[in-house]
């Protein structure tokens, strides 16, 4: 039963006999579509008792309805409202007048918009959800809520709990090679969050802040809306180069395991001159592992906050790369005399992500289950990959692979030229390519895209390969 609208609101209505304005409530309500075709209404009784009247107000109101042709009423079953809204067309969009300077900024800026669905195309660059072992992880839903209902309806700590805390802890210190223990991470929704409470805590407006270039849209987007002044560094084979004519940061925001966008890895030299830059200046780094797990080709490097001796990195991750995009759970791993601040932020923004999900997915760490699941994963996405690469090498020899040895995505460089003719083209025909100069900040020194594989299996990858090499030579 739809939840009916609030009845004599109206002043207009105050004078009106109580069946009347009743009529004339619920008239409204239909045309509205508040109440839609076939939805049942209440019965005279209790609808009467409700509304403090007598229950022939009510009847009456009814039968003028049913006259009226607004209801149907059906002995024994009860009232149905008997016509459907006709709804005006839409009013045209207002501006949105009144924006902070902040919040235009975030409104205006760029970010990374996941595909919502698995579809055939080269758009989404996340996991592939039929991958995940759906009737496992149902089967710990059921029973952390059969053992603990009662804990997973109370608000939780803000920090996160303790013992996904602890599971997080004991992963990362054996897979990704970071220093820490649980007290020092903070459970999020998403990483962005985690970039979001970096820049609102630690920069101030007039700050420079350093990232890559190209880049992720999201962390630009992030700082800008801070006051930053967003400094763009080159990106090379090697990763972010730290030497050079750089203002002095404040913040430098870096993606080590696998750069976004291009793919390639930070090599341990840059490592290390990025760690001795932030010391340095006294600047923060903010590291993204945003799918650190997924190398194919060779054992990836620890982590950047593994090397640092100076408590300077903020290392965030998530598990919508891992596991699956809906989860929302992400983790900042902080320097500890960063914790408080940024536990109490995130309890002003937020206020503490599912304590019901945050258990499970614990449970599901701590059983072996996720380390299986990225393990067979991994073998997934590789053969996706390879094929992705044979079918390119094949149909779309235009296409340079810049790196390729990670991620759920692979970036490709074009000829000159050839970026925006063939984006429009391909994306018209429903090929999801995203072009790389969306990811620059200053002139783009290549053209290219983003093709995303990991989602897509081995059919559909040949598909798209075929359809883009045919656009290309036609085109």
């Amino acid at each position: 039963m739809t939840v009916l609208p609030t009845l004599f609101a109206s002043q207009a209505q105050h004078d009106l006999p109580l069946h009347e304005q009743l009529v004339r409530t619920l008239r409204a309500a239909i045309l509205a579509g508040h109440l839609p075709l076939h939805s049942r209404l209440p019965a005279s009784r209790p609808l009467a008792r409700d509304l403090g009247v007598s229950r022939s107000t009510v009847e009456l109101a009814y039968g003028r309805l049913e006259a009226e042709g607004y209801l149907v009423r059906k002995m024994g079953a009860g009232s149905f409202v008997a016509l459907a809204a006709v709804r005006p067309a839409p009013r045209q969009a207002q501006s949105a007048a009144g924006l902070s300077r902040r919040g235009q900024e975030m409104a205006d800026g760029g970010a990374c918009h996941d595909v919502p669905e698995v579809g055939a195309s080269f758009a989404s660059s996340q996991p592939d959800p039929r991958l995940f072992p759906q009737a496992l992880w149902g089967r710990l839903m059921q029973q952390q809520w059969r053992q603990r209902a009662g804990d997973w309806m109370n608000y939780g700590d803000p920090q996160g709990l303790g013992e996904l805390r602890a599971a997080i802890s004991s992963y990362l210190v054996q897979s990704r090679g970071v220093v820490c223990e649980p007290d020092q991470i903070l459970i999020l929704t998403s990483s962005q969050q985690g970039i979001l409470l970096a820049t609102q805590l630690l920069i101030d407006a007039g700050d420079t802040v350093w990232v890559e270039d190209p880049g992720y849209p999201g962390a630009r987007t992030a700082m800008e809306s801070a006051g930053a002044r967003v400094h763009p560094v080159p990106v090379d084979e090697e990763g972010l180069q730290p030497a050079g004519a750089h203002p002095r940061p404040r913040l430098i925001y870096c993606t080590p395991a696998h750069q976004y966008p291009l793919g390639v890895p930070m090599s341990l030299s840059r490592r290390m001159a990025l760690l001795a830059e932030a010391e340095r200046h006294g600047a923060w780094i903010l590291e993204d592992d945003y799918d650190g797990e997924y190398q194919y080709d060779q054992r990836p490097l620890p982590a950047l906050q593994g090397l640092d001796g100076q408590g300077r990195v903020l290392y965030v991750g998530t598990f919508s790369k891992v596991l699956f995009g809906s989860l929302r759970l992400a983790y900042l791993v902080l320097p500890r005399p960063l914790m408080a601040a940024f536990s109490r932020a995130r309890a002003a923004v937020d206020g503490h992500s599912n304590q019901f999900q945050q258990a499970v997915t614990a449970d599901f760490i701590r059983g072996g289950h996720f380390a299986t699941h990225l393990r067979q994963s991994r073998l997934v996405y590789q053969s996706r990959r390879d094929l992705l690469l044979a079918e390119l090498a094949e149909h779309c020899p235009a296409l340079t692979p810049i790196h390729s040895g990670a991620g759920l995505q692979c970036a490709v460089q074009l000829p000159p030229g050839g970026e925006a003719r063939w984006t429009a083209i391909a994306n018209a025909r429903g090929l999801g390519l995203r072009p790389l100069h969306q990811f620059h900040l200053a002139v783009p020194e290549r053209e290219g895209w983003l093709l995303g594989f990991a989602s897509l299996d081995n059919q559909t990858l040949r598909q798209l390969c075929r359809r883009l090499g045919q656009l290309m030579r036609t085109v």
